[in-house]
């Protein structure tokens, strides 16, 4: 889920999984906005995980979706779930944003543009960042309640001078039964819009349908490769330990496993075991490919992990990676990116700093297409051939595919942070 700020995008998601519809002032956000700065503001500041389902093709729903065990009910009973991340509209914290498009396994792009306001500088850059990691994307118009049908009218035309813009074909959806077409047929190229009102209901049974109707791509190759995943949240859970979460990339991991975790600043990776697994509250013995988990583990301490480690099975054969080649596309930039371009890239989880020199010319400008050479600067993360990046400055500034990465020598290049203070330089020596 992404789009402005103030669009409805937790009201959205609110009022989808419990079933209720809003009071006009954003009652059904408070499921996913539970901090008390969120509340007040009314801005989501964190990304938030929402949940409903279908059981024999009806749709299954939670009254309190604050309630553990309601949830943790409804994800077992279900034979097909739908899972929201609810990204951040406001501009400052798009970085966070960012993490929940391309740090988790997503399916679809749900962007969201309210009728009152239209599209916007930030809904451009959602759209953007949602194409360039090369997911299906579609559009609900919110808060068609509060403007008249003339404004509806013209910001509909709006979105789709937008998305034609992009190379993209908009395609608006009237009634429950387009939505079978468009399972069938949905793809990057195609993309529904819907308009709806958490308000008044309009349109939630379109999106409904859509939701139950699109394709879950096969996972069966995936699921044969050694597990891993990109490490998002790090937390401790009375009673259980220290709790890694995220969303599993490949394979399957088992409750009571031996795996690694890392790599930390001396490029190595520590085992640790597998203690419990849980989804959405729900206790599992195994979790694969796709699924949102949080696994306790042991053998770490917990101020030891950071977001962007991994963890995996040792036969994944994880490496510490400092710099790596990329071909990117400049989307914007005031002047030239040139060597010593300093900047944070964004690769699955993680939000590294990194220097950046141009491979075959001197700079690099807006529009350009090119090779980059980009350096962790400050500590080494696991990446692999044809994994998307994005690198921002404040706004987004490019994205990219990794081509090639290398492997430096710890002896050489990792220095333990916690140890700096203590070096001495003597004379002569």
């Amino acid at each position: 889920m992404a789009g402005h700020v103030d669009h409805g995008k937790s009201t959205l998601v609110g009022t989808i999984t419990t079933g209720s519809l809003d009071n006009g002032s954003g009652g059904t956000r408070i499921f996913l906005d539970v901090q008390k700065h969120e509340i007040e503001r009314g801005l989501s500041a964190d990304l938030s995980f929402a949940v409903y389902g279908f059981q024999n093709g009806k749709s299954q729903r939670i009254e309190n979706p604050l309630n553990k065990r309601e949830k943790s009910r409804l994800v077992e009973k279900c034979d097909k779930l739908v899972s929201f991340v609810d990204t951040v509209g406001h501009e400052p914290w798009l970085r966070t944003t960012i993490r929940g498009i391309v740090g988790q396994k997503l399916n679809y792009g749900l962007l969201v543009i309210a009728a009152d306001q239209g599209p916007t500088h930030i809904t451009r850059e959602h759209l953007g960042i949602i194409l360039a990691m090369e997911l299906p994307v579609m559009v609900v118009m919110t808060k068609i309640d509060m403007v008249t049908a003339e404004k509806v009218e013209k910001v509909r035309i709006e979105i789709f001078d937008l998305l034609k813009l992009v190379g993209r074909i908009p395609y608006m959806v009237k009634n429950p039964e387009d939505a079978d077409f468009l399972a069938e047929n949905m793809n990057q190229h195609l993309v529904p819009v819907i308009k709806a009102s958490p308000v008044t209901g309009e349109g939630l049974d379109i999106l409904d349908r859509l939701l139950y109707q699109l394709k879950i791509p096969s996972q069966e190759i995936e699921s044969q490769k050694p597990f891993m995943m990109y490490i998002d949240k790090i937390y401790s859970v009375l009673g259980v330990g220290t709790v890694v979460s995220g969303t599993i990339r490949q394979g399957i991991v088992k409750k009571g496993e031996r795996l690694i975790l890392g790599p930390f600043p001396s490029g190595d990776f520590l085992p640790v075991n597998v203690k419990t697994i849980e989804m959405h509250h729900f206790r599992k013995e195994t979790a694969d490919v796709g699924k949102v988990v949080g696994i306790s583990i042991s053998g770490v301490e917990m101020d030891e992990i950071r977001r962007g480690m991994i963890i995996c099975h040792n036969d994944y054969n994880p490496k510490a990676v400092m710099e790596f080649e990329a071909e990117v596309t400049i989307l914007v930039h005031p002047t030239t990116i040139r060597e010593g371009y300093e900047c944070i890239t964004h690769i699955e989880t993680i939000a590294e700093t990194t220097c950046i020199r141009p491979v075959d010319q001197e700079y690099l400008s807006a529009g350009d297409t090119g090779l980059l050479l980009i350096k962790f600067k400050y500590r080494p993360f696991n990446i692999r051939k044809g994994q998307k990046l994005i690198f921002r400055e404040g706004k987004s500034k490019g994205v990219g595919t990794i081509l090639v990465w290398s492997v430096k020598s710890p002896d050489l290049l990792f220095i333990n942070e916690n140890y700096i203070s203590n070096l001495v330089f003597f004379e002569n020596h």
